[in-house]
């Protein structure tokens, strides 16, 4: 199978979202409105357009996934620490379990650091994203704005020692739970 990973563009964005709720519409721990924080997402101060990515068929005809990167802030006190966080990642279920999404999350972690940026955090599931270099975000004294399980709010470096020192409380935008 040839997946090709791009940047996403304008006229991608309603075909996106189509991933996106197809992607999502038959998970339980989903409220059906990924597709909406994609569009509110792109919409803030905190896209970044490099790091939307689409993976397409061999042909670049369809659209079979797509991840998004985008900014956040680690908090405590008067320290803030800009970071990324990695929401969501989609790939059409026909697609799914065929290393769609490893491509898309390689690629994009790749171009993160590419980018400058120092480190990414996830709310995903606990046995997928350890492949990909993330451990638990309470490691670094890290914790979620709401109630997760431990294992499953993760964080990454991107630089060496990028969050040596880091403590706090992810500050996502409120595009997040609008």
């Amino acid at each position: 199978m040839n997946i090709t990973i791009r940047k996403e563009q304008l006229q991608d964005y309603k075909i996106t979202e189509e991933v996106v709720q197809r992607a999502f519409a038959d998970m339980e721990i989903s409220d059906k409105k990924e597709q909406e924080l994609v569009a509110r997402i792109r919409q803030a101060d905190v896209f970044i357009p490099e790091l939307s990515l689409v993976a397409t068929n061999e042909n670049d005809t369809e659209i079979v996934g797509h991840i998004l990167l985008s900014k956040i802030k680690i908090v405590s006190g008067i320290q803030s620490v800009e970071s990324l966080a990695l929401a969501p990642v989609a790939v059409l279920p026909e697609y799914q379990n065929k290393g769609v999404g490893k491509m898309l999350i390689l690629k994009a972690l790749q171009k993160a650091k590419e980018l400058g940026y120092s480190s990414v955090v996830v709310l995903g599931h606990p046995r997928y994203y350890p492949k990909f270099g993330f451990k638990a975000a309470s490691n670094w004294g890290i914790q979620a704005p709401f109630e997760v399980p431990d294992e499953a709010f993760m964080a990454l470096e991107l630089q060496e020692e990028a969050l040596a020192g880091v403590t706090g409380i992810v500050e996502y935008p409120g595009v997040f739970f609008e």
